[in-house]
């Protein structure tokens, strides 16, 4: 077995450092067709699609027409989208692949909301961009931790032949990469579970108030 396990960490290292380059001035600031928005989202996240898959498409129209069906996406006005739109797009693209549906529906409802072409006070756009800096100032404690753990993982093993060395590394590396991506799924899912809960508890107190209105 020849992994070189380090270089592959670099290689993702690297890329995960541009995850967080799109910013709300990168996307087109004025309203997009369907097929404007699936070649933009191809040219700025291709580096994330795993080897092997590089001819699918990011998001397809099928999958955009899904979510504004599924209330994950605002409707798009007269078949245009907007920058907002955009924005929104991206979060649904990082969601999706550790979260159902309807979490992510759950998730976006109140984002979308409240601050979907609000005029009046903070925007989609501010939101956006604070979120994108907040994770990369935590980029490099996140680096550090993954190195931090490639490193320690180096040392075991040592008492087997260098063959078998390798793939027990690997094998123990990628089972600390899943308890760690576990346990925060866990407790996205538990958050996303709590949010549904308050959701629901507002929604029935408003549909009391309205029952007093009317009686």
């Amino acid at each position: 077995m020849n992994i070189d396990t380090e270089a592959v960490l670099n290689e993702v290292i690297d890329k995960m450092r541009d995850i967080l380059k799109i910013r709300a001035n990168d996307i087109p600031n004025i309203e997009l067709y369907m097929d404007q928005v699936t070649t933009f989202m191809d040219e700025k996240l291709r580096y994330t699609v795993r080897t092997g898959e590089s001819e699918e498409k990011i998001l397809t129209k099928t999958m955009i027409n899904n979510y504004a069906k599924n209330d994950l996406l605002p409707p798009p006005y007269k078949k245009k989208y907007s920058r907002e739109h955009m924005m929104v797009l991206i979060f649904v693209y990082y969601f999706k692949s550790f979260l159902t549906i309807n979490d992510i529906q759950i998730l976006l409802q109140p984002l979308t909301d409240t601050y979907f072409s609000n005029e009046s006070g903070l925007g989609l756009d501010e939101i956006y961009d604070a979120i994108f800096d907040m994770g990369a100032e935590r980029m490099q404690t996140l680096e550090n931790n993954l190195r931090d753990s490639f490193s320690w993982i180096s040392n075991s093993f040592e008492e087997v032949p260098q063959e078998e060395a390798e793939y027990l590394r690997l094998f123990t590396y990628i089972c600390f990469l899943s308890y760690d991506i576990f346990v925060k799924k866990m407790l996205i899912e538990q958050l996303i579970d709590e949010l549904s809960e308050k959701q629901k508890e507002r929604e029935t107190e408003e549909k009391k108030k309205d029952k007093k209105k009317k009686s």
